[in-house]
């Protein structure tokens, strides 16, 4: 039998006991790290968490865990190519990466495949979640609470079945500095590597700047450090500058160098920060060989920097702004030194969008739209937008926003059909800390509040709950807001506009859609008219082309224009922009896009409906010309086909038109619906099969 030591062989024990235990004060650690988790053990015991008992590790459902994916794609199309690279440098240390979204839910993870094995006894797969509130301290969930990189090793996990375990976790940043996901990697606590954290850091930059470029790939970016040597590498700072100025991104490192917070540099502009014009940066960096440019800040502080942008689009933008009615000649010296405020010197370089003018291209329909939102503007009174999908709601929100006298101030856009339903109320509304589970420290800020000032769009304002509509409704009324978890009211002032594609009245009926939020949302409701029905395609053309591949843009070949002509659009203005540009990328500079240009499925769908719109020809010819045009008041006449001369497919196609519009009493609305071709194209068809002469 063993003797007993007595007291001191008792301690002798525990000290053994805890020699054998992987505890994390073997490693060298600052005191500020044993603090974080000194406070996520005691935010684990306030939780009432055990560690010893064996937690829950099951996962999310199949179709929970598709909804969590489907609302993190695109976190993970720029995660995935990262944690490949990331796990290469890892491989083979009993090791795997791991993919969190802003809640501590598992989306994806790679790893090697013994220690998967073991990963997957305490749930570190898709669909498990990681928050401190389920799994106690741990690197993804303190990481989360801490909007810091974390490192949690060994012990210092709260459960004791996760003690074998030791993790590095960074957030992911979207570039307004809100969370986006978690990257970690997390191994057997043998394999900790000190340098495992700042190879996870340095992912995170990745995504964040792959975000960034992203969110701005058409703007200006530009690449800045205080050591010329360290620009393109992950330690640069990237700003996201527009055509007028405004710095409209900027990743993590900017935000260190410069030393300001996200809100705090949106307030600049291009002079005031860095002293230089979009202009300038264009003429200098027109040039692949053009080398950096040193600029300097207010406090004294030099930077080199480097622009990219997209040359011809960007040498039109500047050449079109030159042109149209400059501004007096200001020296940039008296210019930065006259605009204390950043507000200042922007208000003088920024130019107004172009606004509701820039959606008046020729048709009847958008002409008449526009007139009455003009006479309603800046009245306080909401605007409701209807239209099917794609005809431009947003657009039309965006110009009203332009044209509004709150054109400085934020528009905030919701798409209430893409929240899911347990978030968009924190989305609206706000949250104050620990509202929920999975809450941010400090809580957050809801949409409504963020546009206090500005305008308000409710996108998909017929997919917005039930239950969600009243909280609406009195928000709108006592014009307030309440966060959730807080017992204090928010004055909110903000321009309403909201969009639909469903029909209100019908979902009122169903009582799916609130009659009282639909009469307080309905100050003026304007509907888009879809692409099919209006007669302005050629002049959309022209200017997607023009925006798309700037100051010489290709023509469309006739058998392309007549395969746009021919079709119906369902898909509308959004249709017609990805089908022009994927065929501007697709024609490669070349002046003239062909059929071989457009997108097969489309050239498919367009040659079937021109068919369609042909009727079968008869089996005899036409003999003898017909002296009198048919009676139909909205068709010219037309020159028939010579007797002689098998019929073309024109000719057919003008028949069916003209047969089409007879039918109809003459009403073109009417004819092009049952040819399912635009009204545009029967007035073209119509006009062209005209004599040239008497």
């Amino acid at each position: 039998m063993p003797v007993s030591h007595g007291p001191a062989g008792g301690a002798r024990a525990r000290r053994a006991d805890e020699l054998a235990r992987p505890i994390a004060s073997a490693l060298t650690l600052p005191p500020q790290h044993l603090h974080e988790i000194e406070r996520s053990h005691e935010r684990c015991a306030a939780l009432g968490l055990s560690r010893i008992e064996r937690p829950d590790f099951s996962p999310l459902g199949r179709a929970d865990l598709t909804v969590a994916r489907d609302r993190n794609l695109r976190l993970h199309a720029h995660a995935a190519p990262v944690m490949e690279m990331l796990f290469d440098q890892i491989v083979n240390t009993q090791s795997m990466v791991v993919l969190c979204d802003a809640t501590g839910t598992v989306i994806h993870s790679i790893g090697d495949d013994e220690f998967l094995v073991r990963a997957n006894k305490v749930a570190l797969a898709p669909g498990a979640n990681w928050s401190e509130q389920a799994k106690g301290t741990n690197a993804v969930g303190t990481a989360l609470m801490s909007e810091q990189p974390t490192l949690v090793h060994a012990d210092e996990h709260y459960l004791h079945a996760n003690h074998f375990l030791t993790c590095s976790a960074a957030p992911i940043l979207d570039p307004r500095g809100n969370i986006l996901g978690v990257l970690d990697v997390s191994g057997d606590h043998r394999s900790y590597h000190q340098h495992t954290m700042a190879l996870v850091k340095m992912s995170a930059r990745m995504i964040e700047n792959h975000w960034l470029s992203d969110d701005h790939r058409n703007a200006m970016r530009l690449h800045f450090h205080s050591r010329v040597g360290h620009i393109g590498t992950l330690m640069e700072g990237i700003l996201a500058i527009s055509h007028d100025g405004r710095i409209v991104g900027a990743n993590r490192s900017a935000l260190d160098q410069l030393g300001l917070s996200g809100a705090a540099l949106r307030m600049q502009s291009l002079v005031s920060l860095f002293g230089t014009t979009v202009g300038a940066l264009v003429d200098r960096f027109r040039s692949p060989l053009a080398t950096p440019l040193e600029v300097h800040t207010d406090n004294g502080r030099n930077f080199h920097l480097h622009a990219r942008f997209d040359w011809p689009v960007w040498s039109s933008v500047t050449e079109a702004a030159a042109a149209a009615a400059p501004l007096p000649p200001v020296d940039l010296a008296d210019l930065v030194a006259a605009a204390g405020a950043p507000a200042a010197a922007s208000r003088v370089i920024e130019q107004p969008g172009p606004g509701l003018a820039q959606l008046q291209t020729g048709d009847a329909h958008m002409d008449a739209l526009v007139g009455k939102v003009r006479r309603v503007l800046d009245r306080d009174i909401p605007i409701l937008v209807l239209g099917e999908t794609g005809t431009g709601k947003e657009l039309l929100a965006r110009a009203i926003h332009t044209d509004s006298a709150r054109a400085r101030q934020p528009f905030v856009a919701v798409n209430c059909a893409s929240i899911p339903d347990t978030l968009i109320e924190a989305e609206l509304f706000g949250y104050e800390e620990g509202a929920f589970t999975g809450a941010r420290r400090k809580g957050a800020i809801g949409k409504i509040q963020q546009a206090h000032g500005g305008t308000l769009f409710l996108d998909e304002i017929g997919d917005m709950p039930l239950p969600l509509q009243a909280h609406l409704l009195r928000v709108l009324q006592e014009r307030q807001v309440t966060p959730l978890g807080s017992s204090r009211s928010v004055p909110v002032d903000v321009a309403l506009i909201c969009a639909t594609h469903r029909n209100l009245r019908e979902m009122i009926d169903a009582k799916a859609f609130r009659e009282d939020l639909y009469y307080r949302l309905n100050g003026l409701a304007v509907k888009l008219p879809p692409l099919r029905e209006r007669s302005d395609l050629a002049a959309l053309v022209r200017r997607i082309l023009e925006g798309e591949a700037g100051a010489r843009p290709p023509r469309l070949s006739p058998e392309a224009q007549r395969l746009l002509d021919a079709y119906p659009w369902p898909g509308n203005v959004r249709q017609l922009f990805n089908v022009l540009r994927t065929a501007v990328v697709m024609a490669g500079g070349d002046p003239v896009i062909g059929c071989e240009h457009l997108p097969d499925d489309f050239v498919d769908e367009a040659r079937r409906h021109l068919a369609l719109a042909a009727p079968a020809a008869p089996a005899a010819p036409v003999h003898a010309p017909s002296k009198a045009p048919p009676a139909v008041s909205a068709a010219p006449p037309a020159v028939p086909a010579p007797a002689a001369l098998p019929r073309s497919l024109e000719e057919l196609e003008l028949d069916a038109i003209r047969q089409a519009v007879a039918a109809a009493g003459g009403n073109i609305s009417v004819a092009a619906r049952q040819l399912g071709v635009s009204r545009n194209t029967i007035y073209r068809k119509l006009r062209w099969s005209q004599p040239d002469s008497a």
